[in-house]
């Protein structure tokens, strides 16, 4: 199964995928600060997987302190929780897993409390796959009948969870049953995680996979060449509205002109019912230069200015179905405020 991190031995590591579909480099994760420059720099991304990582993270660096002075060890991992939440500021699973794990019960005895800190990032991981595949069967229940053609944009497959994925794990899951005809990938500019990433994943377990151009999407819906379209999210808040890779929106929008049910895939840690609606998501901003260059070269005058959000907020009402480990919430979405609160 595909995975963005594994442990190897006592080492943890993280898949760079930076490199792929061109190199498979796994790197060392020694601490904290690996860690966050891990999510911050992209070697690992997809909020359910960020968010394993900061765990690990956050564990791996207790044990390091846990030969310190109990008040030292508390001040010193303190800030490095801080640390590793400031990387990603929209994926709410990141703030999830490092709240998860500071609830954990302190006795007073570092070294115990770096264990339990261990067990409960294992514990994350374990039931982030769990979830993903009650995604996958839940989702391809929602979805159309029959044998269908299915849209997905970014990367939310093994590389962006604990395994098996959100959205491309309800594409899995259809093609397990015997029912997928296609997959259409948008290149999901700037960073084409669609064309690197999800494209690599599917031909790697043998599933159909066609690759289209981000401006083809009305095309191809237009065409009736797509039953649905699956997505994921980085966060959802109270009314439904959703945070997910640029050009998402573009996608919820030519959907509904042609009909196309278009479903959210996510975990309940993605869903923030602190935030009211989608204008309250932060929206974060990258470097101009993923959009200015492509592998170095650049592809516009270099002395222009770029405007480069990593997210967009689809709103609530051009959303079919939410998926989520508990069943498939539909608009006003008031199921997953119920589920949120039974966890």
């Amino acid at each position: 199964m595909i995975k963005p991190f594994r442990w190897m031995d006592d080492s943890f590591q993280v898949l760079d995928q930076r490199l792929l579909p061109g190199e498979e480099k796994w790197v060392d994760i020694p601490d904290a600060m690996h860690a966050a420059r891990a999510i911050e720099e992209m070697w690992v991304r997809g909020a359910p997987a960020i968010g394993c990582v900061a765990a690990y993270g956050l564990a791996i660096q207790a044990r390091l302190l846990s030969e310190e002075p109990a008040e030292r060890f508390l001040r010193e991992l303190m800030a490095v929780k801080e640390r590793l939440a400031a990387t990603r500021p929209t994926a709410v699973n990141l703030f999830w897993a490092l709240e998860r794990l500071a609830a954990v019960p302190w006795d007073g005895d570092p070294q115990a409390y770096a264990d339990r800190l261990m067990d409960e990032a294992r514990a994350i991981e374990s039931e982030d796959l769990e979830s993903c595949r009650a995604m996958g069967r839940h989702g391809a229940f929602a979805l159309p009948g029959g044998r269908i053609s299915v849209m997905t944009h970014c990367n939310t497959g093994g590389l962006a969870t604990a395994g098996y994925g959100t959205a491309l794990g309800v594409i899995r899951t259809l093609h397990e049953q015997g029912r997928l005809e296609m997959v259409y990938a948008t290149e999901t500019r700037p960073r084409q995680q669609g064309a690197r990433l999800t494209t690599w994943e599917l031909w790697k377990e043998g599933i159909p996979v066609t690759l289209i151009s981000d401006t083809a999407v009305a095309h191809v819906m237009s065409r009736g060449l797509v039953q649905a379209v699956v997505v994921g999210a980085d966060r959802i808040a109270s009314n439904g509205d959703t945070a997910n890779k640029i050009g998402t929106l573009n996608l919820a929008i030519i959907a509904d002109r042609y009909s196309v049910p278009f479903f959210i895939a996510a975990p309940l840690s993605t869903f923030d019912p602190a935030t009211a609606t989608g204008q309250d998501i932060p929206i974060e901003e990258r470097s101009s230069d993923e959009v200015l260059y492509v592998n170095g070269a650049p592809i516009a005058p270099t002395q222009i200015r770029a405007l480069n959000p990593a997210f967009d907020v689809t709103p609530s009402h051009l959303i079919a179905g939410i998926i989520t480990e508990r069943g498939v919430a539909r608009h006003p979405f008031s199921e997953m405020i119920e589920w949120k609160g039974a966890d």
